[in-house]
């Protein structure tokens, strides 16, 4: 060992591999929260003509074989654990940098679509104060808490999660109840969230699928974790899988449950807060109150994240001179935090919280992300089914037919996207495009690499 050390062959820390499949599934659990479908139930039901329970499974699908993408490549890259890196590597360095430049857009889109989501849920609570007045306070509020420097902690979300699965547990609860004493067994077991014959439609559930999608947004995150994980082949990709079909099931509950005790999708007071009336109907007042207060604070909670987050990677971009240094490379000497980004996205959340509803915020956001899902499934089949490895041998069914119906479904479902989404969305991956061909001469040059580790 001494040897090596005087010839200068130092050996490469690495992290300890010490998680276990179950600490990847509570962890990916986390990320996406057991009440992830609950804000956007009315919209949703309103948007499928009351089949927000079908378009859930249906997306669940395809991130259960998005996610089996994401977790092979996991195996391949387990320090890079994005998108970008995975679709830079396994196809091409400029289509990874527009990869990366969809991603970008999701994180420019959170803090504005958790400050929509926040204004109206305080709404409820104060329907007498002026809705941008509540979107000013929000958004200002996540902004001054990123200045100071405040982080959401690993515990604060944990104990956020108890609180929630006590709620969800309790409006599970109540509503069985409430549909067995007004309707019976045929209350509680019934087809109709998932088909009824007189309002249904596939190209209804073809756009209502391209918004319910937003439920999984997430997922991915258990990947950034593969070079701490027991046994990352199997473990990286099944737990993945699993955080889906978990988000799925239980999402699929909450709104299948919803949907029976509020059967006219027609009648919400508010579209977006639709499941706190729901929770009224079956738990009252206090119900009512526990779970918006529980909305509340998750969306501050992942606004806070979002908007950190969005300021992070617009200083490291501006850091490496993918943006102006001047402008986005500025860190505050006291505070150590991009306060220059701070405000910029502040700014841009609160004028979206004034022009874009939270349908529209939801499915721009799903713009970027089926991108980079559809990136990483066609990355997962040239790696695994076109590529020659000597470590592994090819499968068909795994190594191509999976991948590429993984592809088709996020085509699909990204093509219902309605065409707002696809005019904005295509606008910024047009300028992306234009940017890449510029910083590069032509694609002759390999593009600036866009840091998403500290984001």
């Amino acid at each position: 060992m001494a040897a090596d050390r005087t010839a200068g062959n130092t050996v490469e820390p690495r992290l300890r591999r010490v998680l276990t499949l179950w600490d990847l599934i509570f962890y990916g659990i986390v990320l996406i929260m057991p009440i992830a479908p609950v804000p956007m139930f009315g919209v949703a039901q309103q948007l499928s003509h009351g089949h927000f329970a079908t378009s859930i499974m249906i997306a669940m699908v395809a991130m259960m074989l998005t996610a089996v993408s994401y977790g092979r490549m996991a195996t391949l890259y387990p320090a890079a654990g994005s998108a970008y890196t995975y679709v830079g590597r396994g196809l091409n360095p400029h289509l990874g940098f527009l990869a990366g430049w969809s991603m970008f857009l999701d994180y420019m889109i959170q803090p504005l679509i958790n400050g929509v989501y926040g204004a109206l849920t305080i709404q409820r609570f104060l329907p007498h104060v002026p809705y941008p007045v509540l979107a000013a306070s929000f958004v200002g509020a996540m902004t001054l808490l990123n200045l100071r420097g405040v982080r959401s902690t690993a515990r604060t979300n944990v104990v956020l999660l108890a609180v929630m699965c006590i709620v969800i547990g309790v409006f599970v609860i109540l509503a069985v109840r409430y549909l067995y004493r007004f309707s019976g067994w045929p209350g509680i077991f019934s087809t109709q969230p998932f088909y009824d014959p007189q309002t249904f439609s596939i190209r209804v559930i073809w756009t209502s699928t391209s918004f319910a999608a937003l439920t999984y947004i997430g997922f991915d995150g258990v990947t950034t974790l593969a070079e701490e994980v027991r046994n990352p082949k199997r473990n990286v990709m099944l737990a993945t899988v699993l955080v889906c079909l978990f988000t799925g099931i239980v999402g699929g509950a909450e709104v299948y449950l919803g949907a029976r005790v509020w059967p006219n999708f027609a009648s919400f007071r508010s579209p977006e807060t639709a499941f706190m009336d729901i929770a009224s109907r079956v738990g009252g007042p206090l119900l009512f109150q526990a779970l918006g207060l529980v909305l509340l604070v998750a969306s501050l909670g992942a606004g806070l994240a979002g908007q950190a987050a969005a300021a992070r990677l617009l200083f490291c971009m501006g850091r490496d001179d993918v943006l102006p240094r001047r402008l986005f490379g500025y860190l505050d000497p006291e505070r150590n935090t991009p306060t220059r980004n701070v405000w910029l996205i502040a700014i841009v959340a609160y004028i979206g919280t004034l022009c874009i509803s939270y349908e529209q915020a939801g499915e721009l956001l799903n713009f970027g992300a089926f991108l980079a899902f559809m990136g990483v499934n066609i990355a997962a089949f040239f790696e695994f089914g076109v590529r020659s490895r000597s470590d592994h041998r090819r499968r068909w069914f795994v190594d191509r037919l999976l991948p590429l119906v993984g592809f088709g479904f996020c085509l699909w479902i990204w093509l219902g996207l309605k065409l707002p989404a696809k005019i904005v969305g295509g606008i910024w991956l047009f300028a992306g495009l234009i940017y890449c061909a510029i910083k590069t001469r032509g694609f002759r040059e390999r593009p600036i690499a866009i840091d998403f580790t500290e984001a």
